[in-house]
């Protein structure tokens, strides 16, 4: 199974099960850079940082492509008119906008976020694969 993982699954402790080929959206590795200059501890610094650095070595990003940009802008359309608020989540949705380009599930720790438009995208936790 082909999947595209969230930057929650990217951070977290588990990696994803042998049967799921992954991929991640290049909107990941900003929300991992601004993880790493925005950290107040040099010791959660140095974590954060060697984790991009394994993150950056093991993928190659699916880019933000024109077509990934109008989905992007039709998910967020449709949390404002569910009444969210799409500023809030604007990375998240880049990622779910590629996951939809790319015709896999979005793979997240933070199912939660995806509840207001959860019947345009098909997102899952790392736990129900």
């Amino acid at each position: 199974m082909r999947a595209i993982l969230d930057t929650s699954v990217l951070i977290g402790e588990l990696p994803p099960p042998d049967h799921v080929e992954a991929a991640i959206s290049v909107a990941s590795i900003t929300e991992l850079h601004f993880g790493v200059l925005v950290a107040d501890d040099d010791d959660e610094r140095a974590r954060r940082t060697a984790r991009l650095a394994v993150v950056e070595a093991t993928f190659d990003p699916i880019p933000v492509t024109a077509e990934v940009a109008r989905v992007w802008g039709q998910l967020a359309a449709a949390v404002a008119r569910r009444g969210g608020n799409p500023r809030r989540r604007q990375i998240d949705l880049a990622i779910a906008a590629t996951a939809q380009v790319e015709g896999v599930p979005l793979v997240t720790e933070n199912i939660g976020d995806f509840q207001i438009i959860n019947d345009l995208v098909d997102a899952r936790r790392l736990s129900d694969l």
